[in-house]
């Protein structure tokens, strides 16, 4: 972002970044600040893994992924902070280390992948043509 922010005010003389179109800044801060944490233990709430990782930067959303049937921790959720330095940090700090008795796992979430963007899967034979 900040190297964005230096090509843009060398361009145009400009410090503001509200010149930068709003996709664009989102696209830039996107998955890098979202962290992956594995390994979480059952009895973890969003709120106390919040309260975990806020001590190394700015946590923005904490998240715990939930098993929709047993509407149980799947042991694993996603920490986004608001700067990448601060991603970094914890990933640092927070991975190998204890969190309410288990030894969590901390690393930048990777891109959902696309599953063929929408196209539908074919299922059996096509249906005969009809005879005129």
């Amino acid at each position: 972002m900040a190297a964005l922010r230096k090509i843009v005010a060398s361009k145009t003389g400009l410090l503001s970044s509200s010149l930068l179109p709003p996709a664009l800044l989102i696209s830039s801060r996107g998955i890098t600040s979202k962290l992956f944490v594995g390994g979480l233990s059952f009895y973890t709430t969003e709120d106390g893994l919040s309260e975990a990782f806020s001590q190394h930067g700015q946590v923005v959303e904490a998240k715990i992924v939930m098993d929709k049937v047993s509407d149980r921790s799947k042991g694993f959720g996603f920490v986004t902070y608001a700067s990448e330095d601060e991603a970094e940090k914890a990933i640092a700090e927070m991975n190998g280390k204890a969190l309410n008795g288990r030894v969590v796992f901390v690393d930048y979430a990777k891109p959902r992948p696309s599953f063929g963007g929408g196209m539908p899967i074919a299922r059996g034979p096509p249906d005969p043509l009809p005879e005129n």
